[in-house]
């Protein structure tokens, strides 16, 4: 699987870092870089809805 870093993440001290990827049938795979073999597997319409979310909070922070 090829694996895109977030572009919020790139170029922190510790290089620490969100990725995606397209995982099978059709799913959106998530994983922080510092434990890589933890993998989040979502459907396209429930991760839309986290990103979604997470751009609304960081908003209103």
């Amino acid at each position: 699987m090829a694996w895109q870093k977030s572009t919020y993440s790139a170029g922190t001290a510790n290089n620490e870092c969100v990725e995606v990827g397209a995982a099978a049938n059709e799913t959106v795979a998530l994983r922080e870089s510092d434990a890589p073999g933890t993998v989040i597997v979502a459907a396209p319409g429930a991760f839309a809805a986290l990103i979604r979310t997470v751009k609304a909070a960081a908003l209103r922070a």
